[in-house]
């Protein structure tokens, strides 16, 4: 365990298994579909490679970075798009991939930003939410895990920058960031 965790929320296996798990649910919810999963960059990126791995189906990717956090641990509220999807979502299936819902308050502005790009569905994936924590409710389609209100590392979700390569899901010591 690294040395700024105070402990293990999920294990490298649990991750494994909630990750199974979910690819099996989305796999068979778009079987028919014209499914892109779109990342959230870029803490979803160790989901999302594990997630579209596990899929049995055909799906695009693609990916879109957004920001209401800087480099603090409080959401602003205000989200700023740092880089926008590379394709059209014209009658596409997007599926939001996400590494931890918190405030609502990006995912909300997403959605509502590809539904005007004339997409066919939009739907979240997230692997962890933190509901105590929601400003702005929005509908989750598939969640991982709940956990509680505390600052979570690893498997891509960071504290400035650190920690997304921990291969599990820590509670960062809140004296690395009080």
């Amino acid at each position: 365990m690294h040395k700024d965790c105070e402990y293990i929320l999920l294990s490298e296996q649990e991750i494994k298994d909630i990750v199974k798990d979910m690819a099996k649910k989305i796999s068979e919810d778009y079987k028919d579909k014209n499914l892109i999963l779109i990342g959230l960059l870029k803490g979803s990126v160790l989901f999302m490679s594990d997630l579209m791995r596990e899929l049995s189906i055909d799906c695009a990717i693609d990916f879109i970075c957004a920001s209401s956090y800087g480099s603090g641990t409080e959401s602003s509220g205000r989200v700023n798009i740092v880089k926008d999807v590379s394709q059209p979502l014209d009658g596409k299936d997007v599926l939001i991939v996400e590494d931890i819902i918190d405030s609502g308050n990006t995912l909300n502005f997403i959605t509502k930003y590809f539904a005007a790009k004339n997409a066919a569905s939009v739907k979240i994936c997230t692997m962890l939410s933190k509901p105590s924590r929601r400003v702005v409710e929005i509908p989750v389609d598939y969640v991982g895990r709940e956990v509680p209100d505390e600052f979570v590392i690893g498997y891509g979700l960071d504290y400035a920058e650190k920690y997304r390569n921990l291969p599990y899901i820590g509670v960062l010591k809140p004296s690395v960031y009080s």
